[in-house]
């Protein structure tokens, strides 16, 4: 089967190298522009750029994906199937029509339609997630589903974990769906939630809350976003690991008499097992600690 590549992400990546192997190598790929990252602001291919490069796929980067002239690339490729996945910006008509377009999405459709669905189902404390391959539609992640498979969400799971199997079964799913074309079945509408995109305002550990729900988030940014920690100073502290903890100091309190820093929460206490502290490199909380104290 003939198909185009539509993505961005290294979540995008893993799924374009497992298409690229299988009898529906794309014959082009789509991507975002390349932009500025990192501290230096250097110019920088998303992953699928490189992921097309390395596998000598044609590669087209245009500011839009919508326009005219990407529209004719695109049919210029002949594709039966377009397949999308985590591309990053919004598909819209005509090209919605002019092609039939597969999504591979991260979560248990209707559930978690957006932008960040597996940190929001880490976060949520879902027992489980999945991937969904669906037809696109106007609305954000609304079309018919036509292939869905399970993932339990384990206890001691990061979106790094999470997310990696998450690919190979979103790969896996998806070259079933193009080998069978299965019939695709409308999502219940009552039942839809929405996975909003990640703000800096959801990164900060707010110790009002529960200690659970904190250990979750810092699992759902690990390691790829980063939970971080308000210290009495106004400095943020990176937190990259952390365990609920019986006993602990006053919520926003953070101790440091201990053998790890521990943040008291409404309810229970937040133990920080790795932490990453502004303009070093990360640490264990030990070293976090022997380093206050060696400076004290």
């Amino acid at each position: 089967m003939r198909t185009v590549f539509l993505g961005t992400s290294e979540f995008a990546a893993a799924v374009l190298e497992r298409l690229a192997g299988s009898a529906h190598r794309p014959e082009l790929v789509v991507t975002r522009p390349d932009r500025p990252a990192g501290r230096g602001r250097r110019l920088t291919a998303p992953p699928v750029a490189r992921s097309a490069r390395a596998l000598g796929i044609e590669l087209f980067q245009p500011p839009s994906v919508n326009d005219a002239v990407t529209r004719a690339r695109i049919a210029a490729a002949d594709p039966d199937v377009v397949c999308v996945c985590a591309f990053g910006a919004l598909i819209r008509e005509p090209l919605l029509s002019e092609q039939t377009m597969l999504n591979v999405h991260p979560s248990l459709l209707p559930r978690w339609r957006g932008a960040a669905p597996i940190e929001r189902a880490i976060m949520a404390g879902d027992p489980e997630t999945g991937v969904s391959i669906l037809r696109l539609a106007s609305a954000l992640d609304s079309g018919p589903v036509c292939a869905q498979e399970r993932e339990p969400i384990e206890a001691a799971d990061t979106y790094g974990t999470l997310a990696a199997r998450l690919q190979e079964l979103g790969a896996a799913l998806l070259l079933r769906a193009l080998d069978g074309r299965p019939l695709c079945r409308e999502q219940d509408e009552s039942q839809a939630t929405y996975a909003e995109k990640i703000s800096a305002s959801d990164r900060f550990l707010d110790p009002s809350k529960s200690a659970a729900t904190l250990e979750r988030i810092v699992r759902a940014l690990t390691p790829h976003v980063g939970a971080r920690l308000e210290l009495a100073d106004g400095t943020a502290l990176g937190v990259r690991a952390a365990a609920v903890v019986g006993d602990g100091p006053p919520p926003g309190e953070l101790s440091l008499r201990g053998r790890r820093p521990v943040l008291g929460c409404a309810g229970g206490a937040l133990e920080l097992l790795a932490v990453h502290p502004p303009g070093r490199q990360p640490m264990s909380g030990e070293e976090y600690l022997r380093g206050l104290r060696s400076r004290g």
